[in-house]
């Protein structure tokens, strides 16, 4: 009878164990249904969790109703030289240019990328792509049903951001007033 003579361990070091063990980002619902708790109750042990995780080498990442643990972006220099990385691959100007449109527009299509740049995107798309920072999420209903792309957890992690809300907020155009202000923001 070793379980009942153990202490109850809280929420947020269940929820911590899930995470830990979970190979991919998880639904804060799946979270709930393990437990057998409301999803209210897993985002107050989240929450808990992450403000224990600040003294620590770890942070929750969170991405369109998902979450993990990932290692605290700013260890990340200690822990590739640990693990005898080469530093992390630098973008390009143009990479972080196409980055940006999609990260601050997504969902977004690659015509509507392509008339933001004023310049053809395929490529770059396709490099993106292959690098796992943005991913296809689903199609347009307007003519020929074209493919719409969104940032990944990856580029999350890639930025040490938690979350997409961490990201600056875009800078407004003086000659529209209104949030399309790309080339201020990636002027600068």
């Amino acid at each position: 009878m070793s379980d009942s003579q153990s202490p109850e361990l809280t929420l947020a070091s269940k929820i911590e164990a899930m995470l830990f063990v979970s190979a991919e980002p998880v639904p804060v619902a799946q979270l709930a249904m393990a437990l057998d708790v409301s999803a209210s109750v897993v985002e107050r042990g989240l929450k808990e969790l992450e403000e224990a995780l600040h003294a620590r080498g770890l942070r929750l990442q969170r991405h369109a109703g998902r979450v993990q643990l990932t290692t605290a972006a700013e260890l990340a220099p200690l822990v590739e030289r640990f693990l005898g990385l080469e530093a992390t691959t630098h973008l390009s100007r143009v990479a972080l240019e196409t980055l940006a449109i999609i990260a601050y527009q997504q969902p977004v299509t690659r015509p509507q990328v392509d008339s933001i740049r004023g310049v053809n995107s395929d490529s770059m798309m396709k490099s993106l792509l292959s690098k796992g920072l943005i991913q296809e999420s689903g199609r347009t209903d307007g003519p020929g049903r074209p493919i719409l792309y969104s940032i990944t957890p990856d580029f999350l992690q890639h930025f040490g951001l938690n979350s997409i809300a961490e990201m600056p907020p875009l800078a407004m155009s003086s000659e529209t007033g209104e949030g399309n202000g790309h080339d201020e923001m990636l002027e600068g």
